[in-house]
């Protein structure tokens, strides 16, 4: 197991410190980072919220949202951690209320000072433009973007505008927590640490590629929010884009963070656009009807929206990356809302073989593959074909070559958001999405939003537990391949 170095002390405000984000992702990442003595006791949390609670009260809600997240926790442990917390409550728009904020980070100028916006993306600039006016700026500073920055190229473009005008590239932190992943960050170990992968990861090997992000969970208490967003913007705009990034890209320089970047960017640019002609074709959107997970009943979409909507919460995409590696490769993309299981998960489709020396009629050989499992086990899998053992016959049969990373390395990372935290107070970057990446994406998205308003893409309806609508696996039917389901 690495060692856990602590980090330099810091004010940590979060913006937004008694929201979702905050409570279910933020806070437990943070306790499970202080029980483990990365975070030194001078450090504070300072939570802002409009919600008006006493200090005594926030502390309580996140006693409660850490128990409803764990399970159970360590309550000499939990007193020690509430002992960093602090709860201002305010509006961050109205700059005559910023006073108290001021005064508890008066005299901390000379330490880290790290503003997550756990906000909607609106409130980006206008929070940075706070800081800068209250005279809060310090040298060593970061600000943390929660994902989306913004709606489209021309938002993200703004709010991008809005934050530098505020603070250096190298203090604006875009965060995707995929990046945070274990066996995300293993992609680059396992592609560029093994001579094995190297001559196979090009088209004259590769079939296609899949990447699925399936959720079982609704939107649950985001719902008005996800209405103006829905699975495009929310999904694959960052996380699945960011994934096909880092499968995709060429052997950096080095693992400088501006050498991996400038890899990913040109993946990005590389990306064929999606046009009116090619949509009904390569996408699918859909939205979840009344269904059961689990055997138990639940809503569709627009029954929990208590409207009509036509917001996708489940996205298929056929893309093409036009370069030398990778032309003629398909990348198939999916993410949805309300499938069967949370589940996420990379394939890499290898070629059958180019002679089959095996009858096909009685041997059910399979092509190669290469799974990466990002949740909720993280892991690795390689399927072959082998002879079953014993005398009398030639059976095949797939097997597989599997990784686990709990019981390889006997450590479980109940989270991501864990290790970005910390790399924020490292002032590392590395993790995080550079500004040019982030609105080279949505220029890709973009095309594919107008796309569907110009041909017309119907918005296609599947029942919640299902993998999602027919049009997804006839998507792929077409291509006479299909999604992986182990």
């Amino acid at each position: 197991m690495a060692q856990l170095v602590p980090v330099d002390t810091f004010d940590l405000i979060i913006i937004g410190g008694s929201g979702d984000l905050a409570l279910r992702k933020l806070l437990p990442a943070l306790y499970h980072r202080d029980c483990d003595q990365q975070i030194t006791a001078e450090s504070r949390i300072i939570a802002v919220s409009r919600a008006e609670m006493t200090r005594e009260e926030y502390v309580e809600s996140v006693h409660s949202a850490l128990v409803s997240s764990l399970g159970s926790i360590d309550e000499i442990k939990f007193n020690t951690f509430a002992n960093r917390l602090t709860y201002l409550n305010f509006d961050v728009l109205d700059l005559s209320c910023w006073s108290p904020l001021s005064s508890l980070l008066k005299g901390r100028e000379d330490i880290i000072r790290a503003i997550y916006l756990a906000t909607p993306p609106t409130l980006f600039g206008p929070v940075a433009q706070g800081f800068k006016d209250n005279n809060l700026m310090i040298e060593n500073m970061r600000i943390v973007l929660e994902k989306p920055v913004g709606d489209n190229y021309a938002a993200a473009k703004a709010i991008n505008d809005e934050v530098g005008a505020c603070f250096p590239e190298n203090q604006i932190f875009r965060i995707d927590h995929y990046l945070g992943k274990e066996t995300v960050q293993n992609l680059l170990a396992l592609r560029f640490g093994n001579s094995l992968f190297e001559p196979l990861w090009r088209r004259e090997v590769v079939d296609h590629v899949q990447i699925t992000v399936a959720e079982d969970l609704g939107v649950d208490n985001r719902i008005e929010f996800y209405d103006e967003i829905g699975a495009l913007r929310d999904m694959v705009q960052n996380h699945l884009l960011q994934l096909v990034c880092l499968v995709a890209m060429e052997a950096p320089s080095s693992l400088d963070h501006e050498a991996v970047r400038d890899e990913k960017l040109k993946v990005l640019r590389a990306l064929k656009p999606v046009t009116d002609a090619m949509v009904k074709s390569n996408t699918v959107r859909a939205r979840y009807a009344p269904g059961a997970i689990d055997g138990t009943a639940v809503p569709g979409y627009e029954e929990q929206l208590k409207t009509k909507s036509q917001t996708e919460t489940f996205v298929a995409l056929k893309l093409e990356i036009e370069n030398w590696r990778w032309s003629g490769v398909p990348f198939y993309l999916r993410t949805g809302k309300r499938l069967p299981i949370k589940h996420s998960e990379i394939v890499i489709q290898f070629k059958p073989v180019p002679h089959a020396i095996f009858d096909e009629a009685s041997y059910d050989t399979v092509p190669n593959r290469l799974s990466i499992m990002l949740q909720p086990d993280e892991g690795i899998k390689l399927t072959i074909m082998a002879k079953e053992p014993g005398p009398g016959g030639f059976d095949l049969k797939p097997v597989s070559l599997d990784l686990s990373f709990e019981e390889t390395f006997g450590v479980h990372y109940p989270d991501s958001y864990e290790r970005l935290i910390i790399e924020v107070m490292r002032g590392n970057p590395a993790l995080f999405m550079r500004r040019d990446e982030i609105e080279t994406a949505w220029k890709w998205i973009d095309n594919i939003i107008a796309g569907w308003r110009n041909a017309r893409q119907p918005l296609d309806t599947y029942v919640a537990g299902s993998w999602g609508p027919t049009a997804s696996s006839t998507m792929l039917d077409r291509d006479n391949r299909a999604w992986q389901q182990d």
